[in-house]
Protein backbone atom coordinates (compact mmCIF):
# COMPACT_ATOMS: atom_id res chain seq x y z
CA UNK A 1 0.00 0.00 0.00
CA UNK A 2 1.18 3.15 -0.45
CA UNK A 3 0.92 5.95 1.95
CA UNK A 4 1.48 9.54 0.89
CA UNK A 5 1.30 12.20 3.26
CA UNK A 6 -0.25 15.08 2.84
CA UNK A 7 -1.64 16.72 0.04
CA UNK A 8 1.63 18.51 -0.96
CA UNK A 9 2.73 15.03 -2.01
CA UNK A 10 0.18 14.06 -4.48
CA UNK A 11 1.25 13.88 -8.28
CA UNK A 12 -0.36 13.59 -11.24
CA UNK A 13 -0.44 9.69 -11.36
CA UNK A 14 -2.35 9.99 -8.39
CA UNK A 15 -5.39 11.70 -10.03
CA UNK A 16 -8.33 8.95 -11.04
CA UNK A 17 -9.14 6.48 -8.27
CA UNK A 18 -11.99 5.42 -6.16
CA UNK A 19 -11.79 6.91 -2.73
CA UNK A 20 -13.50 6.64 1.24
CA UNK A 21 -13.03 9.23 3.72
CA UNK A 22 -13.43 8.38 7.75
CA UNK A 23 -11.17 7.85 10.60
CA UNK A 24 -10.98 4.36 10.51
CA UNK A 25 -9.67 3.81 14.03
CA UNK A 26 -9.56 0.15 14.40
CA UNK A 27 -10.06 -0.92 10.70
CA UNK A 28 -13.02 -3.06 12.13
CA UNK A 29 -15.53 -5.35 10.35
CA UNK A 30 -17.37 -2.31 9.12
CA UNK A 31 -14.39 -0.42 8.01
CA UNK A 32 -13.72 -3.38 6.47
CA UNK A 33 -16.75 -3.97 4.39
CA UNK A 34 -16.53 -0.03 2.83
CA UNK A 35 -12.69 -0.62 1.92
CA UNK A 36 -13.71 -4.62 0.17
CA UNK A 37 -16.67 -2.11 -1.65
CA UNK A 38 -14.51 0.63 -3.03
CA UNK A 39 -11.68 -2.29 -3.97
CA UNK A 40 -14.37 -3.97 -5.93
CA UNK A 41 -15.75 -0.98 -7.57
CA UNK A 42 -12.06 0.27 -8.44
CA UNK A 43 -11.91 -3.15 -10.34
CA UNK A 44 -14.87 -2.64 -12.42
CA UNK A 45 -13.83 1.11 -13.08
CA UNK A 46 -9.83 0.37 -13.94
CA UNK A 47 -8.83 2.64 -10.91
CA UNK A 48 -6.84 2.28 -7.76
CA UNK A 49 -8.73 2.18 -4.35
CA UNK A 50 -7.62 5.21 -1.89
CA UNK A 51 -8.37 5.88 1.93
CA UNK A 52 -8.41 9.70 3.28
CA UNK A 53 -7.67 9.63 6.69
CA UNK A 54 -6.79 12.28 9.15
CA UNK A 55 -3.53 12.98 11.60
CA UNK A 56 -4.36 14.38 14.00
CA UNK A 57 -8.28 13.03 14.32
CA UNK A 58 -10.51 16.23 14.00
CA UNK A 59 -11.67 15.09 17.33
CA UNK A 60 -7.91 15.09 18.93
CA UNK A 61 -7.22 18.31 17.38
CA UNK A 62 -10.66 20.19 18.98
CA UNK A 63 -10.97 18.47 22.19
CA UNK A 64 -7.51 17.05 23.08
CA UNK A 65 -7.70 14.68 25.43
CA UNK A 66 -11.42 14.74 25.59
CA UNK A 67 -11.55 13.29 22.49
CA UNK A 68 -12.23 9.45 22.83
CA UNK A 69 -9.78 6.92 23.33
CA UNK A 70 -7.64 5.89 19.85
CA UNK A 71 -7.75 2.19 18.45
CA UNK A 72 -5.44 2.29 16.73
CA UNK A 73 -2.05 4.82 16.02
CA UNK A 74 -0.69 5.41 12.98
CA UNK A 75 1.43 2.68 12.66
CA UNK A 76 -1.16 0.14 13.25
CA UNK A 77 -3.70 2.00 11.24
CA UNK A 78 -1.53 1.80 8.41
CA UNK A 79 -0.59 -2.08 9.08
CA UNK A 80 -4.49 -2.99 9.33
CA UNK A 81 -5.46 -0.84 6.40
CA UNK A 82 -2.28 -2.35 4.31
CA UNK A 83 -3.80 -6.08 5.36
CA UNK A 84 -7.53 -5.58 3.46
CA UNK A 85 -6.00 -4.75 -0.15
CA UNK A 86 -6.58 -1.16 -0.41
CA UNK A 87 -3.45 0.54 -2.82
CA UNK A 88 -2.99 3.90 -1.34
CA UNK A 89 -3.80 5.60 1.71
CA UNK A 90 -3.52 9.46 2.00
CA UNK A 91 -2.63 11.13 5.08
CA UNK A 92 -3.89 14.72 5.55
CA UNK A 93 -2.07 16.74 8.30
CA UNK A 94 -5.61 18.20 10.58
CA UNK A 95 -4.51 21.85 11.83
CA UNK A 96 -6.10 25.05 11.89
CA UNK A 97 -5.42 25.95 8.51
CA UNK A 98 -6.82 22.93 6.88
CA UNK A 99 -9.78 23.25 9.55
CA UNK A 100 -10.52 26.25 8.31
CA UNK A 101 -11.19 24.97 4.24
CA UNK A 102 -14.76 25.91 2.94
CA UNK A 103 -16.57 23.06 2.12
CA UNK A 104 -15.73 24.10 -1.46
CA UNK A 105 -12.36 24.30 -1.11
CA UNK A 106 -11.87 21.04 0.38
CA UNK A 107 -13.71 19.29 -2.53
CA UNK A 108 -12.02 21.40 -5.71
CA UNK A 109 -8.41 20.86 -3.38
CA UNK A 110 -8.22 17.55 -2.39
CA UNK A 111 -10.85 15.52 -4.07
CA UNK A 112 -10.98 17.33 -8.05
CA UNK A 113 -7.40 18.75 -8.07
CA UNK A 114 -5.36 16.53 -5.82
CA UNK A 115 -7.37 12.61 -6.31
CA UNK A 116 -9.65 12.86 -9.44
CA UNK A 117 -11.81 10.79 -7.29
CA UNK A 118 -14.58 9.38 -9.52
CA UNK A 119 -16.57 7.40 -6.91
CA UNK A 120 -16.72 8.36 -3.23
CA UNK A 121 -17.92 6.31 -0.35
CA UNK A 122 -18.47 8.22 3.07
CA UNK A 123 -21.19 8.24 5.92
CA UNK A 124 -24.21 9.82 5.78
CA UNK A 125 -22.91 11.61 8.43
CA UNK A 126 -20.08 12.74 7.40
CA UNK A 127 -19.05 16.51 8.14
CA UNK A 128 -16.46 18.34 6.05
CA UNK A 129 -14.88 22.23 6.28
CA UNK A 130 -14.71 25.40 8.14
CA UNK A 131 -17.23 24.99 11.17
CA UNK A 132 -18.35 21.50 9.67
CA UNK A 133 -20.73 22.99 7.29
CA UNK A 134 -20.32 20.88 4.65
CA UNK A 135 -22.66 17.36 4.75
CA UNK A 136 -23.49 14.57 2.57
CA UNK A 137 -26.00 16.00 0.82
CA UNK A 138 -23.68 19.05 -0.56
CA UNK A 139 -21.21 16.38 -0.92
CA UNK A 140 -23.14 14.23 -3.27
CA UNK A 141 -24.34 17.86 -5.10
CA UNK A 142 -20.43 18.62 -5.16
CA UNK A 143 -20.10 15.12 -6.76
CA UNK A 144 -22.99 15.61 -9.59
CA UNK A 145 -20.83 19.04 -10.77
CA UNK A 146 -17.29 18.12 -10.98
CA UNK A 147 -18.26 14.65 -12.10
CA UNK A 148 -18.22 11.99 -9.60
CA UNK A 149 -20.65 9.62 -7.88
CA UNK A 150 -20.97 9.98 -3.89
CA UNK A 151 -22.29 6.53 -2.04
CA UNK A 152 -22.82 6.68 1.36
CA UNK A 153 -21.33 3.25 3.77
CA UNK A 154 -24.38 1.34 4.96
CA UNK A 155 -24.79 0.30 8.26
CA UNK A 156 -22.82 -3.31 9.39
CA UNK A 157 -24.61 -5.03 11.61
CA UNK A 158 -22.97 -7.96 14.18
CA UNK A 159 -25.29 -9.76 16.58
CA UNK A 160 -28.11 -7.19 15.70
CA UNK A 161 -26.13 -4.08 16.54
CA UNK A 162 -23.83 -1.72 14.25
CA UNK A 163 -20.51 -2.64 14.69
CA UNK A 164 -19.00 1.00 15.67
CA UNK A 165 -15.20 2.44 16.75
CA UNK A 166 -17.62 3.71 19.97
CA UNK A 167 -18.60 0.14 20.44
CA UNK A 168 -15.49 -1.36 20.43
CA UNK A 169 -14.24 1.34 22.77
CA UNK A 170 -17.30 -0.19 25.16
CA UNK A 171 -15.89 -3.64 24.90
CA UNK A 172 -12.28 -2.51 26.10
CA UNK A 173 -13.26 -0.58 28.84
CA UNK A 174 -15.72 -3.53 29.89
CA UNK A 175 -12.97 -5.58 29.51
CA UNK A 176 -15.14 -7.69 26.84
CA UNK A 177 -12.25 -8.80 24.92
CA UNK A 178 -13.64 -11.95 23.05
CA UNK A 179 -16.16 -9.50 21.63
CA UNK A 180 -14.03 -6.56 20.50
CA UNK A 181 -11.97 -9.50 18.71
CA UNK A 182 -15.29 -10.61 17.03
CA UNK A 183 -16.31 -6.76 15.98
CA UNK A 184 -12.11 -6.00 14.90
CA UNK A 185 -12.08 -9.26 12.50
CA UNK A 186 -8.88 -10.08 14.59
CA UNK A 187 -7.81 -9.80 17.96
CA UNK A 188 -7.26 -6.11 19.79
CA UNK A 189 -3.12 -5.63 19.84
CA UNK A 190 -1.19 -2.35 20.17
CA UNK A 191 2.54 -2.19 18.91
CA UNK A 192 5.50 -0.27 19.82
CA UNK A 193 9.52 -0.27 20.13
CA UNK A 194 11.12 -1.43 23.58
CA UNK A 195 11.75 1.37 25.35
CA UNK A 196 14.20 1.73 28.63
CA UNK A 197 12.09 1.66 31.76
CA UNK A 198 12.99 2.43 35.68
CA UNK A 199 13.81 -1.59 35.69
CA UNK A 200 11.88 -1.86 38.82
CA UNK A 201 10.12 -5.24 37.81
CA UNK A 202 13.98 -6.81 36.87
CA UNK A 203 14.74 -6.06 40.83
CA UNK A 204 11.36 -7.80 41.47
CA UNK A 205 11.98 -11.07 39.13
CA UNK A 206 9.73 -9.81 36.41
CA UNK A 207 11.85 -7.99 34.09
CA UNK A 208 9.25 -6.46 31.12
CA UNK A 209 9.36 -5.23 28.03
CA UNK A 210 8.15 -1.60 27.84
CA UNK A 211 6.42 0.39 25.65
CA UNK A 212 4.89 3.83 25.17
CA UNK A 213 1.49 3.61 24.11
CA UNK A 214 1.40 6.58 21.94
CA UNK A 215 -2.31 7.63 22.61
CA UNK A 216 -3.84 10.62 24.26
CA UNK A 217 -5.99 8.68 25.96
CA UNK A 218 -5.66 4.93 26.57
CA UNK A 219 -8.84 2.60 25.33
CA UNK A 220 -8.65 0.17 28.29
CA UNK A 221 -6.04 0.29 31.17
CA UNK A 222 -5.56 -3.37 33.29
CA UNK A 223 -3.91 -6.42 33.98
CA UNK A 224 -3.57 -9.00 30.97
CA UNK A 225 -2.78 -12.50 29.83
CA UNK A 226 -1.52 -11.93 25.56
CA UNK A 227 0.78 -12.77 23.55
CA UNK A 228 3.75 -10.79 22.18
CA UNK A 229 4.97 -10.78 18.18
CA UNK A 230 8.43 -9.83 17.54
CA UNK A 231 10.81 -11.68 20.09
CA UNK A 232 10.65 -15.15 18.25
CA UNK A 233 9.23 -17.09 15.25
CA UNK A 234 6.11 -17.23 17.10
CA UNK A 235 4.11 -15.13 19.73
CA UNK A 236 5.47 -15.66 22.88
CA UNK A 237 2.92 -15.66 26.03
CA UNK A 238 3.56 -13.08 28.44
CA UNK A 239 1.36 -11.22 31.07
CA UNK A 240 1.31 -7.00 30.68
CA UNK A 241 0.01 -4.10 32.45
CA UNK A 242 -1.30 -1.35 30.30
CA UNK A 243 -1.35 1.94 33.01
CA UNK A 244 0.01 4.48 35.04
CA UNK A 245 1.44 1.63 37.68
CA UNK A 246 -0.43 3.93 40.30
CA UNK A 247 1.67 1.41 43.33
CA UNK A 248 5.00 3.16 41.76
CA UNK A 249 3.58 6.19 41.28
CA UNK A 250 3.77 6.37 37.67
CA UNK A 251 4.30 9.37 35.44
CA UNK A 252 2.90 8.17 31.92
CA UNK A 253 0.98 5.36 30.84
CA UNK A 254 3.24 2.49 29.90
CA UNK A 255 2.51 -1.23 28.23
CA UNK A 256 4.41 -3.21 30.08
CA UNK A 257 5.05 -6.90 29.50
CA UNK A 258 6.77 -9.60 31.30
CA UNK A 259 7.48 -12.91 28.78
CA UNK A 260 7.14 -15.68 30.48
CA UNK A 261 10.30 -17.89 30.46
CA UNK A 262 11.99 -15.36 28.04
CA UNK A 263 15.72 -14.73 27.88
CA UNK A 264 17.12 -12.51 25.71
CA UNK A 265 18.32 -8.44 24.91
CA UNK A 266 14.84 -7.25 22.83
CA UNK A 267 15.67 -3.38 23.80
CA UNK A 268 15.27 -1.55 20.39
CA UNK A 269 13.04 -4.07 19.04
CA UNK A 270 9.00 -3.46 17.31
CA UNK A 271 6.72 -5.53 19.19
CA UNK A 272 3.21 -6.37 18.63
CA UNK A 273 0.84 -7.32 22.04
CA UNK A 274 -2.14 -9.13 21.34
CA UNK A 275 -4.51 -8.94 24.18
CA UNK A 276 -6.31 -12.27 25.33
CA UNK A 277 -7.97 -11.86 28.39
CA UNK A 278 -7.83 -9.35 31.16
CA UNK A 279 -7.13 -10.69 34.17
CA UNK A 280 -7.91 -7.45 36.56
CA UNK A 281 -7.68 -3.77 36.77
CA UNK A 282 -5.18 -1.67 37.35
CA UNK A 283 -5.21 -0.59 41.57
CA UNK A 284 -2.79 0.80 43.95
CA UNK A 285 -1.29 -1.49 46.18
CA UNK A 286 0.25 -0.53 49.90
CA UNK A 287 3.10 -1.77 49.12
CA UNK A 288 5.68 -3.16 46.72
CA UNK A 289 5.76 -6.37 48.42
CA UNK A 290 1.84 -7.04 48.38
CA UNK A 291 1.68 -5.88 44.40
CA UNK A 292 4.66 -8.36 43.69
CA UNK A 293 2.84 -11.36 45.28
CA UNK A 294 -0.28 -10.25 43.00
CA UNK A 295 1.68 -10.26 39.84
CA UNK A 296 2.71 -13.89 41.10
CA UNK A 297 -1.09 -14.80 40.70
CA UNK A 298 -1.21 -12.75 37.33
CA UNK A 299 1.69 -14.60 36.11
CA UNK A 300 -0.20 -18.07 37.57
CA UNK A 301 -3.28 -17.07 35.78
CA UNK A 302 -1.51 -15.87 32.41
CA UNK A 303 0.11 -19.07 32.09
CA UNK A 304 -3.26 -21.37 32.34
CA UNK A 305 -5.39 -19.04 30.25
CA UNK A 306 -2.45 -19.04 27.47
CA UNK A 307 -1.27 -22.58 27.64
CA UNK A 308 -5.27 -23.47 27.18
CA UNK A 309 -5.01 -21.58 23.49
CA UNK A 310 -1.39 -23.43 23.11
CA UNK A 311 0.66 -20.44 23.46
Amino acid sequence: MELIRGVHNLRPRHRGCVATIGNYDGVHLGHQAVLDSIIEVGKQLGLPSAVMAFEPTPQEFFAAERAPARLTRFREKYNALAGTGVERFLCLRFDRAFSELSPEAFVERILVQGLGVRHLVAGDDFRYGYRRSGDFASLKAAGLKHGFSVQDTPSFLFEGERVSSSRIRHALERGELDLATRLLGRPYSMCGRVVPGDRLGRTLGFPTANILPSRRVLPMTGVFAVTVSGVADKPWPAVANLGTRPTVNGKRALLEAHLLDFEGDIYGRHLEVEFVAKLRDEHRFENVQLMTEQMHRDLKAAREILSGRGA
